[in-house]
């Protein structure tokens, strides 16, 4: 009888055991500084040596940190590439319309994935700065936000640094206060639990207005850099025999009499405190720095709450940029050119026992790349046929940050035209082919080079070595030496445009 008594415990012990519980579903926590060079980042190596961003480089020192990314041009294409996982030119109805930033997009041509997280059972988020459209998706994409939409309110539209018109889940208010720290304590109150379904896993899209212009920092930061030497780069002043004639019309520097060189040259008012006399170049870049700090600390307090909350190993944190900004290099003050100086912005990727720790990655990675890694990583299927994702999951480069990666970076601008308008204007008017006096181009990046092809007719091609010129100071595509290497990325160039069906005005030989 005893043993008897004893054999539903044996098995018991002994049984197989059932199913597992599935794993856990990661979050994903996306921070999107605005108009941020990757110079302004501690961690950087060719950030100057006196910045500090000490959160920042812990996210580095945790993760790993990128040669860079290449989301956008501008803020728009940037936020519509991330929202679709796809290229511009790729992206149908998206455009703009009325008063500057006026813009608009239809969701039913122009499906936003975040709704497919929802759908699969993520809570989603976004807070923050909006520039893609009027409407800013609240109820059908996010199942929280409190959004800075400035195509709704165009007359609030510069107000980075001040009150701001807000809509919390639909209902408008204004908000005073500094909105970065606005936007971090929200974050952080959402990262606690706040807002949000606990039994969930989140998707949260924060995204800062700094250090854009006018770049006002906050108070407490204000003078941190008033005595930091900043060099002038070598190209900060023309001429620029055998560059392209935009460049130019895109100079944004002049030495005054007294030989301090000052902004103004191409019309522009930069900073705040000028005076009307263009702002000092050095103390432009002191300021613009001096933005920083509360975006830093805003990621400081972001790793602290999740790890206070226990979500650190399970939440995949990446800081990036919307695009660069070029500092003097090239004679500009600008983005959208196609410079690394420009276009390029920082990427870290963090995410404790599953991202590899303190590693370098040479690959740079673009804004469908991202995308494509957060529905591998969630496990969602993506969508397919005419909203296929153009990018590749970068998973195997976060395990191996060495490993061989042999597909190539592409980029691109096309103004503030999308879709089948790139094309319309590629066949009906490709002299128009400029926004903001910068022709339209498509470039590749791959094996440490740099290929950039203008759509706008008699601008000449452009081919960089990244690694031994990584300011860009000399153009190699007329060198017969590298005639080899520009027919390779030429050829690569043309396999990506056809790989994400690029209208056939974009591809070379067109």
């Amino acid at each position: 009888m005893r043993a008897l008594l004893a054999l539903p415990l044996l098995l018991a012990v002994t049984a197989p055991a059932t199913a597992a519980d599935p794993p856990k579903r990661p979050n994903i926590l996306l921070v999107y500084a605005d108009d941020q060079s990757t110079k302004t980042v501690g961690c950087y190596p060719e950030a100057w040596p006196w910045v500090k961003t000490p959160h920042l480089d812990a996210l580095a020192a945790s993760g790993v940190r990128f040669r860079g990314a290449y989301l956008g041009g501008w803020c728009m294409p940037s936020r519509a590439s991330i929202l679709t996982g796809r290229q511009p030119h790729g992206i149908q109805s998206m455009r703009m319309e009325g008063k500057y930033p006026g813009s608009a997009y239809d969701p039913k041509q122009c499906p936003f994935w975040p709704a497919t997280f929802r759908a699969s059972g993520y809570h989603t988020a976004q807070i923050g700065k909006w520039h893609t459209g009027t409407d800013a998706g609240w109820g059908r994409d996010w199942d929280y936000q409190v959004v800075w939409n400035r195509p709704k309110h165009p007359d609030n539209a510069g107000a980075y640094y001040e009150k701001q018109v807000l809509a919390v889940n639909g209902e408008e208010k204004t908000v005073e206060g500094y909105p970065a720290d606005n936007y971090t304590k929200w974050a952080v109150d959402y990262v606690k639990g706040a807002n949000r379904d606990k039994d969930k896993p989140w998707f949260l899209w924060l995204c800062y207005g700094s250090v854009h212009g006018p770049s006002k920092p906050a108070a407490r930061h204000k003078g941190l850099y008033k005595d930091a030497k900043v060099p002038e780069p070598a190209d900060l002043l023309g001429p620029w025999p055998g560059r392209p004639e935009y460049w130019n019309d895109t100079s944004a520097w002049r030495k005054d009499k007294d030989g301090v060189v000052r902004a103004g040259k191409s019309g522009e008012k930069v900073g705040d405190e000028a005076g009307g006399k263009g702002t000092v170049f050095a103390d432009w870049v002191r300021q613009v720095n001096e933005c920083v700090p509360a975006v830093d600390e805003g990621v400081g307090e972001l790793l602290k709450a999740l790890k206070e909350t226990g979500q650190l190993e399970n939440t995949l944190v990446v800081y990036t940029a919307d695009q660069g900004f070029a500092m003097g290099e090239h004679g500009m003050r600008m983005k959208i050119a196609p410079y690394d100086a420009n276009y390029k912005s920082p990427l870290i990727v963090s995410m404790p026992g599953t991202v590899a720790a303190g590693k370098v990655c040479p690959q740079a990675a673009t804004a469908p790349d991202l995308v494509a890694t957060f529905f591998a990583l969630a496990g969602v299927k993506p969508p397919a046929g005419p909203f296929a994702l153009h990018g590749r999951d970068l998973a195997p480069l976060l395990k191996d940050p060495a490993a061989a990666w042999p597909h190539p970076c592409l980029y691109e601008h096309t103004g503030h035209d999308y879709g089948d308008d790139v094309a319309k204007v590629l066949k009906d008017d490709p002299k128009g082919a400029t926004y903001q006096r910068v022709p339209w181009y498509t470039a590749v990046v791959q094996g440490g080079w740099k290929y950039v092809r203008y759509l706008r007719p008699g601008v000449a091609d452009e081919l960089y070595d990244l690694g031994s010129d990584p300011d860009e100071l000399k153009n190699l595509a007329a060198e017969p030496k590298h005639a080899a290497k520009l027919a390779d990325l030429r050829a690569a160039l043309a396999a990506e445009l056809k790989r994400t069906a690029a209208p056939a005005g974009m591809l070379p030989g067109r």
